[in-house]
């Protein structure tokens, strides 16, 4: 059939009388241009036919017809032609502005379809922008039209700048000058709509725009003088403007603030809580344009918290009296509360704007305490339920913000009961919040416990109830002590109500809390009221919902670790019953039973005289060999760590291990080698045939397939061979040996796992002295058998020097070989020589080569070499050498350093060498020999020679900061740029260093070392950054006080400086090189480490501008650095960053986007691409979790948008949800 038949068929179907056949004809259309949008196309009469025909049903009689004609056009516009689009939208325009009330509802509802459904890009949507807003903008201008049509256009406006701010940018005429007569509109509805609309608008129109609407209607608007609706509807208005174009309003702000504070004093509710909403939404929007009036806003925040002209109770006292009253009175009161009484509402607004102020400025946070936090505390007890569960919230921000800026807690010796401050020697403890806050526990406790206590409080308060004592214990530990009989009273209440689905909830809140408290308190403190509120614990482990189970479980958790040793008692003995009980079902909910499992551990490690009574039947379920048995593995570590059990259990317990070790795959291996280890240490006598039996076991692991694996084995291997070094030995011999000979010299192996490699050898050839003379020719034959890029020369000298180091017997034998290949007349091979030389190094370390003087004299003639891989190991053999006699071999290197050019560079390498492996003590001694001639040799050198002479100063001022600190000090103001670089570098060696003496010496001149950040010269100026990052992660109590003075040149240098930026031509290309990409992505780096260790001391609305731009900057790793922040700053500081979400919105969609896919595109590219789309989705991921409904629509369109993604929407959909 054509489609002209088809749509002829389907118009006949719309033009029929019966209703059923108009709206089958209509959802026929529907599901024709969904499955092919082609469909319609073709014959321009017929689809203008067709589309005439819709639009008739649109003013049709019958609703559902309506409503389905409106779908269709919703569908229809993002494929019909141009003149056709003009031709619906003057249709809908003029049915919106008729007299016909159902008419305008539907065409304003089939606009705002159009609008929604339009394709975010392509040329439809500008040019169904540029008909449509003409239009709607003039529908605005027009007098005549009907308030519910200006409301409509108004909504329909904001859709449309919402989903393309790019495209009305320039429409013509300006919306703003259009939008702002709407503000004087008499229905209060139409200024609602308008002030929202108008304020969508802002960010995207002229300055003169926005300076008009501020002289002529918002400071007017605001003055005294002005009328209260008009005062009303511009304070909305500037609240508005204030969330979506913070930064125009905010040089206004010292005219604007002072006039809404005057304005909330108006004896006019619904002026007060504009006044309020606008105060908060500036708060958090411009910060620091408003630091000035901060006093004054939190003054009306404590005013109106307690605004209640209705209650003629003292605002002061604590509200327990309200508990008290009849129910009769307070329900003669709700009709009246209900109906006439919206006090609060401005009790509301208040509260969301101090919690605003709590969650914006840490620094306040002990004026705070004593300002805010009593008020808080005496309204608990609100009689407006959403305005107690919001001072509820806002007093848990406060909670939240003393955890991560409050500084060190008191450790729980120092509690004292009264929340009274300890005095030392009659001195007055400084206040601190965590001071503060505990000295205001015992009124803050008894105002919510006489909330939690009433019958009255719903499900769901005493759920936030529950929850703030939660927080508060988490912030505070053991600051309920003389609380407990209230607490346990009410959390009795709860349990013993009947568990229905609606309170689980709260019953998993109200346990939850329990367990926090009988782990952060001593057990004098609760064991009174133990006996009454147990049974309903031991009830809650036979309940079938699996959280009420599992939050049981770990109450009696909590309870046996804090009461170790447990003696006696029947709850024990049921705890363990109910948890063998739910151990042996094979339908127990996972969750329920991890808990029970880690209960059981719990028995064995607290009371452990009951549990050697029973009959370890619980082990038989515990260790099993399917499902998931990662927490069985830990509660059996846990057990063989800390519990004398037997060596029938270990038996038992490590033939499970073995089996778990059988099994593929790695997930959770670590954990149990890391219980074999526990439980082969907890034998007392290991029997005979278990490392023939476990040897095999591990042979699998013995290989550079998984690095990790193959240490945890080797760290096995080793413990077997001391522990029962006479049965172990024969099978390492026979079943392992080898395998390590082949892992000795894998490059991959470094760090730890390699470590263990060296334990393994020094276990080898201590379990068998014989081993050793066949240990270290083996390790060279293998090497000498592989490819030399496969193989790792240090690795091997390392190993044989574990080996001589082990069994020193086999020293001389070992020199004697290594060094023949160093003779003159030696035909050594490259690889030969340079693991002699490296194995001369390892043993000279501890042996003293002196006697072999020639060895020594061997590696120095290497030093001028022709391959870089032999001056290398020759520089490293001489240093490790002279650290065995350091006064008989450091002279000559020194003599080297200061006199020959052409060996200069190596014997500074041999210089470091022994720097970093000598101890303090030794280098004492030698210092002052030393300082000179490798300052000396810092100056006027290439780069690689100056770093390696700062490594060794920094290393050298360390040992007496006394006398080389001020030499390096002196040094700073040095006007050669390579000596204040030596400086830097020397400085940042010694940040790792520990010792008050040191810090004492080195924060008396820090400031001064790192003012180099505003040098002239770009390499110092990063080097200073690089020293920054050292200090503020290594020691950040030196630079914390400074950073006032610093930030600004931190900041200065996050800024992309375009005179840096040079263009490069390669061939017959031109490539852009910025030589201030390194100092930029080590100032990022910087503030990332801040951001971990000086918060407290950032101004995070700065700080977030800088990591805004960053977001856009053309480097991938800075963006990266910047996706790390967010993912950090969502955490700490969610209420700073939620505001600026929007504004994060476009840097992180194109990051998302990735570039786009040319013939010059390279497997390399792509995987770069996809590596910055996986981090742009864990930062946005991270921030979709603090974003508030409705107040960021650009970030929650991209949210949505990302979810969709074919390629990413389930990775992201996965870690929002982790």
């Amino acid at each position: 059939m054509t489609k002209t038949y088809i749509m002829n068929g389907l118009v006949e179907k719309m033009q029929s009388p019966d209703q059923d056949f108009r709206y089958m004809g209509l959802n026929d259309l529907l599901l024709e241009i969904k499955q092919d949008p082609n469909s319609f196309l073709g014959d321009e009469a017929t689809e203008t036919k067709v589309l005439k025909q819709v639009l008739s049903l649109v003013e049709d009689k019958i609703s559902e017809v309506k409503n389905q004609a409106v779908k269709c056009l919703g569908q229809l516009i993002k494929i019909i032609r141009e003149s056709q689009m003009e031709f619906v939208v003057d249709q809908l325009i003029e049915f919106s502005a008729g007299k016909d009330e159902e008419l305008r509802d539907i065409s304003g509802l089939a606009l705002k379809t159009i609008t929604s459904e339009l394709p975010a890009e392509g040329k439809i949507a500008t040019k169904a922008c540029e008909k449509l807003t003409p239009k709607l903008l003039g529908q605005l201008s027009n007098s005549d039209t009907p308030p519910e049509t200006l409301m409509e256009t108004l909504s329909i406006l904001s859709i449309l700048i919402t989903r393309f701010p790019g495209y009305l940018a320039n429409v013509e005429p300006a919306p703003v000058p259009v939008l702002i007569p709407t503000l004087n509109h008499p229905r209060p509805a139409v200024r609602k709509r308008a002030i929202t609309t108008l304020a969508q608008f802002l960010p995207y129109t002229q300055p003169e725009n926005f300076a008009t609407l501020l002289n002529a209607n918002i400071l007017p608007g605001l003055a005294s003088s002005a009328n209260i609706e008009k005062q009303r509807t511009v304070v909305q208005l500037v609240t508005a403007v204030a969330r979506h174009s913070s930064g125009q309003i905010a040089p206004a702000l010292g005219e604007i603030t002072p006039s809404i504070l005057k304005d909330s004093q108006r004896d006019d509710e619904e002026l007060c809580e504009s006044c309020l909403q606008a105060l908060e939404a500036l708060l958090l929007r411009c910060p620091s344009e408003l630091t000035p009036s901060l006093n004054s806003i939190i003054q009306v925040g404590i005013q109106y918290i307690k605004y209640d002209p209705n209650y003629a109770g003292d605002d002061d006292e604590d509200e327990e009296m309200a508990d008290d009253e009849d129910e009769d009175d307070e329900e003669l009161g709700d009709e009246y509360e209900d109906d006439e009484d919206t006090s609060y509402k401005i009790r509301r607004a208040a509260t969301k704007l101090l919690a605003a102020v709590i969650a914006t400025r840490p620094e306040l946070l002990a004026t705070l305490y004593k300002t805010v936090s009593p008020v808080l505390i005496s309204r608990f007890g609100d009689r407006e339920e959403t305005v107690k569960l919001e001072v509820w919230s806002t007093y848990a921000i406060l909670l939240n913000q003393t955890g991560v800026y409050g500084g060190v807690p008191q450790s729980n010796s120092e509690h004292t009961v009264g929340g009274k401050r300890k005095r030392e020697e009659g001195m007055e403890v400084e206040e601190t919040p965590y001071t503060l806050l505990q000295s205001q526990v015992p009124s803050l406790s008894k105002a919510l416990l006489g909330q939690l206590k009433s019958l009255k409080t719903p499900p769901g308060t005493l759920e936030a109830g529950f929850s703030l004592l939660h927080k508060l214990l988490t912030v505070l530990p053991g600051s309920l002590a003389s609380q407990s009989s209230q607490i346990i009273a009410s959390a009795k209440a709860v349990l013993s109500a009947s568990s229905r689905a609606s309170s689980a909830s709260l019953q998993v809140t109200c346990m939850s809390f329990l367990a926090l408290f009988f782990a952060k308190h001593a057990p004098p403190v609760y064991s009174g009221q133990l006996d009454s509120i147990s049974p309903f614990l031991l009830q809650a482990l036979a309940e079938k919902h699996p959280r009420i189970a599992s939050e049981a479980f770990r109450n009696f958790s909590s309870l046996l670790n804090a009461m170790q040793p447990v003696k006696g008692g029947a709850w024990a003995e049921r705890v363990y019953e109910e948890a063998v009980k739910r151990l042996g079902n094979h339908d127990t909910d996972a969750e329920v039973r991890a808990c029970a499992e880690e209960c059981i551990g719990d028995l064995w490690v607290s009371a452990t005289d009951i549990m050697k009574t029973k009959n370890r039947k619980e082990w038989e379920f515990i260790c099993r060999t399917t499902g998931r048995t990662d927490g069985a593995v830990k509660v059996v570590s846990r057990v063989a760590t800390k519990v004398e059990i037997g060596d029938d259990w270990v038996n038992g317990a490590v033939e499970w291990v073995t089996i778990l070790l059988k099994k593929s795959g790695r997930i959770g291996k670590v954990e149990v080698f890391n219980c074999l280890d526990a439980l082969l240490r907890r034998y007392t006598a290991m029997p005979a045939d278990l490392p023939a039996n476990l040897i095999p076991t591990l042979k699998p692991y013995m290989n550079s397939t998984d690095i990790s694996l193959l240490g945890a084995a080797l760290d096995i291997i080793a413990l077997l061979l001391e522990l029962s070094p006479k049965t172990t030995f024969p099978e390492v011999e026979r079943e392992v040996l080898a395998d390590a000979y082949l892992i000795a010299h894998a490059p991959l192996l470094s760090g730890a796992p390699f470590e263990s490699l060296l334990s393994f050898f020094s276990a080898l050839v201590e379990a068998d002295m014989q081993i050793a003379t066949h240990v270290v020719p083996n390790l060279v034959s293998a090497v000498e058998k592989v490819p030399r890029h496969e193989a790792s020369l240090p690795n091997v000298a390392k190993c044989v020097g574990q080996v001589v180091k082990s069994q020193r017997a086999v020293a001389a034998g070992t020199i004697a070989e290594f060094a023949r290949h160093l003779r003159a007349g030696s035909k050594a091979k490259t690889a030969q020589l340079v693991l002699s030389l490296l194995v001369m190094g390892e043993i000279g370390r501890y042996i003293d080569m002196s006697p072999q003087q020639e060895i020594f004299n061997q590696a120095i003639e290497r030093f001028t070499a022709e391959q870089e891989e032999v001056r290398t190991a020759a520089a490293f053999a001489a240093g490790n050498i002279a650290v065995g006699n350091l006064h008989h071999f450091l002279p000559l290197i020194v003599k080297l350093v200061e006199h020959d050019q052409e060996k200069r560079l190596p014997s500074l390498y041999a210089l470091k060498e022994i720097v970093t492996h000598c101890s303090h003590g030794q280098l004492e001694t030698v210092a002052d020999l030393l300082w000179t001639p490798l300052f000396e040799n810092s100056e006027n050198q290439e780069e690689i020679t100056r770093n390696v002479a700062a490594a060794c100063l920094g290393k050298l001022t360390t040992t007496h900061p006394g006398r080389y600190l001020p030499q390096l000090h002196a040094r700073i103001n040095d006007p050669n740029p390579a000596t204040r670089a030596t400086v830097l570098s020397a400085i940042r060696y010694t940040f790792a260093e520990s010792g008050t003496s040191f810090d004492e010496a080195l924060g008396s001149v820090i400031l001064d070392f790192l003012s180099l950040l505003s040098d002239a010269d770009l390499t110092v100026r990063r080097l200073a950054l690089s020293a920054l990052n050292s200090a503020a992660r290594s020691r950040a109590h030196l630079i914390r006080d400074h950073l006032p003075t610093l930030l600004p040149s931190l900041y200065k240098e996050t800024i992309v400086n375009p005179d840096l930026i040079r263009t490069v031509q390669m061939g017959p290309w031109t490539h852009k090189v910025d030589d201030g990409l390194e100092a930029r992505k080590t100032a990022y780096e910087t503030l990332y480490t801040l951001l971990d260790t000086c918060l407290l001391k950032l101004d995070l609305h700065e700080f977030l501008g800088r990591v805004t731009a960053g977001l856009a900057d053309d480097s991938d790793e800075v963006k990266v650095i910047c996706h790390m922040m967010l993912f950090r700053l969502a955490r700490v500081a969610p209420t700073a960053v939620a505001q600026r979400l929007d504004d994060f919105t476009p840097p992180l969609e194109k990051s998302m986007k990735g570039a786009a896919v040319t013939k010059d595109t390279v497997k390399q590219d792509l995987e770069r691409t996809a590596e910055l789309q996986r981090s742009t989705l864990r930062a946005v991921a991270a921030l979709s979790k603090i974003s508030q409904p409705g107040t960021s629509p650009k970030f929650d369109a991209f949210v949505a948008a990302t979810a969709k993604m074919p390629e990413w929407g389930a990775e992201f959909r996965e870690l929002v949800g982790a």
